[in-house]
Order: structure tokens, then C-alpha cells, then sequence
């Protein structure tokens, strides 16, 4: 189940749900509320992780494996300490819990975004995004394909507003995270923002995941940048599932 970023939807994943085909892996990947084509649900509140477990049933899924970019990893995780029984394993690229202060870089991206959208100036707002979430070496495609997705969502934003989300269940039990023994693989951009570095590393701290691993040449659209060495590594954690027992902790050298 490969869950988008914030700033993006379920087109992300296109070039990956491909090159996992190829390699007999059934990959879904669906669009979170407020994103892409989902329509926000007729309710107060949105519950991300309990939409993606009712496609999971409608589409006949009991057991699966999560990966996430972003508020995908987010959501993953949430869905992780929802059933942990039905996670095979989880992959987290690019986390950071929202209660972690902002960096200078971060606060400013974010800074830049909110005062283009005041303005209502939308282009503006899409130009801040791909400076902020996504790296100097992204190619023209990748990035004409993020500004496409970041356009949609700004647009759907102002249009209806942020979507409320329900109670985090990470915040009903602050003890959920550490109780998970579902195997865990945490990653990051190589050139993302040092958020996400320090967010990686207590997750991984957390779940006892081990090594951290540093995707290359890549920010914090890590695997839509670089869908083939995403790919690879989660071909490689998800052959390694079976065996997987014992997990150290170290950090990946970019791939």
C-alpha cells in the first residue's frame, strides 16, 4: 500500500507501481482526503487511516505491507497501531512528528507557502513548494509533475479549506509507537531538510528499526525522485520480511 505526501496524491506513485509489477508485486495506491480525486467525506472529521483500511477491505486485502512518503508515513503509522495484526511491515520515508519544532529551513518554506496563498497568489505558492520539497537535482519532469499535484491541492485547500482530522490515535496512546513489533524500515532524503533527518532517527529509535536508510541525490519527494532506488530498497525489506528478527542501529550511506 504506498501512501502520497502531503504536498502531492496517488500520481506520485505512478512510475512505482510499474517497476513493482515488473517484479510480481500487487501495489495499490489510493488518494488521502483532500487530495487528488478523493472527495472529503460527508463527516466532521476526516480519518485517513481508517479510509485506506476500508479500501484495503473493500479490495479484499487482510494483510499487507505499508510505505508511506511524508503524511503517508504519518498515516502509515497510524494505521500500524489501528491493526497491527494485518502489517506485514512498514516503510517510513521522509517523518517527522508534528510536535517536533521546526527548523529555520522548514518554518521558512512554510512561511513562503502561507504568504503567496494570502496573497492569493497560487503560482507563487506551487513555486515555494517545489523549492521546499523537492531538490536541486529533481529532474524538469519530476518537478512538472509535483507542481501539477501541488497546484490541485492548494487550489482544493483554498477552495474548502483545510480537512479536520479526527484524534490522532498516535496521540491517544503516546505508548503505541514503542509497543509496535511490526518489522520497520525508516528513510529519508539525502538532501531533504533536517527535520526529517531528526524525525527519522527517533522513529527508528522508537520502533528499534535499525539503520536509517539515506536515499541519494534525492530531497523530500525522496521516492518520486528516484522511484528505481525506492524500488530497490523495498524489494529488498519486503524480501527480507520472513527472516527479519534482530534489527541494530546505524545509518545507510546514500544509496
Amino acid at each position: 500500500m504506498l501512501l502520497h505526501a502531503r504536498p502531492a496524491d496517488r500520481s506520485m506513485w505512478q512510475a512505482h507501481l510499474r517497476l513493482l509489477a515488473e517484479a510480481g508485486v500487487r501495489a495499490i495506491a489510493l488518494d488521502l482526503p483532500g487530495h487528488g480525486d478523493a472527495a472529503l467525506p460527508q463527516r466532521d472529521e476526516t480519518t485517513p487511516w481508517t479510509d485506506v483500511l476500508d479500501t484495503l477491505d473493500h479490495l479484499g486485502v487482510d494483510r499487507f505491507v505499508l510505505a508511506g512518503n511524508s503524511l503517508g508515513a504519518l498515516v502509515a503509522l497510524q494505521i500500524a497501531v489501528t491493526e497491527p495484526q494485518r502489517v506485514q511491515g512498514l516503510v517510513a520515508i521522509g517523518y517527522r512528528p508534528h510536535d517536533l519544532p521546526p527548523s529555520s529551513r522548514l518554518q521558512a518554506a512554510w512561511d513562503r507557502e502561507r504568504t503567496a496563498l494570502e496573497a492569493g497568489d497560487i503560482e507563487a505558492a506551487v513555486r515555494a513548494g517545489i523549492e521546499a520539497w523537492t531538490s536541486p537535482k529533481a529532474s524538469d519532469d519530476v518537478r512538472a509533475q509535483a507542481a501539477v499535484m501541488m497546484r490541485g491541492q492548494l487550489v482544493a485547500r483554498v477552495a474548502h479549506g483545510e480537512p479536520k482530522v479526527a484524534t490522532d490515535p498516535l496521540s491517544k496512546d503516546p505508548g503505541a509507537l514503542r509497543a509496535l513489533t511490526v518489522p520497520t524500515l525508516v528513510g529519508v532524503g539525502e538532501l531533504d531538510m533536517p527535520d526529517f533527518f531528526e524525525g527519522g532517527a527517533g522513529l527508528s529509535d522508537e520502533l528499534k528499526a535499525g539503520e536509517v536508510a539515506v536515499l541519494a541525490d534525492a530531497g523530500h519527494l525522496a521516492p518520486m525522485e528516484q522511484p528505481a532506488a525506492f524500488c530497490a530498497l523495498l524489494l529488498d525489506f519486503v524480501g527480507r520480511l520472513p527472516a527479519q528478527s534482530s534489527r541494530g542501529r546505524r545509518v545507510r550511506r546514500p544509496f
